[in-house]
């Protein structure tokens, strides 16, 4: 399996819980979310929807971009996220199919 560094944001069903990752196997990661085999915030939350992911060259970039996702002041950070989703997914249908 080729390796390709990633950030991705999996939804709950009713879009009230967001989980930002960040991966080099994208499509098993997200089978480890939807198959409850990650402990944890997504694993609480029900958050098993790939509705956004960027591709990067290399993982520091990935990193650096998960960061920056993550660091939004808590009042801007749900209204910031949903925009970027929207943007790229408008009807923030689960992605994982399409990988």
């Amino acid at each position: 399996m080729m390796k390709q560094p990633c950030v991705y944001i999996l939804s709950s069903n009713n879009k009230q819980s967001l989980y930002i990752g960040v991966t080099s196997q994208l499509k098993q990661r997200v089978w480890q979310h939807k198959n409850k085999q990650v402990n944890g915030f997504s694993y609480r939350y029900n958050t098993i929807n790939l509705v956004y992911y960027e591709i990067h060259n290399v993982m520091e970039s990935a990193i650096s971009r998960e960061k920056q996702l993550k660091h939004w002041k808590r009042q801007w950070k749900r209204q910031w996220k949903n925009n970027l989703i929207t943007e790229h997914n408008k009807e923030w249908v689960d992605l994982y199919d399409q990988l």
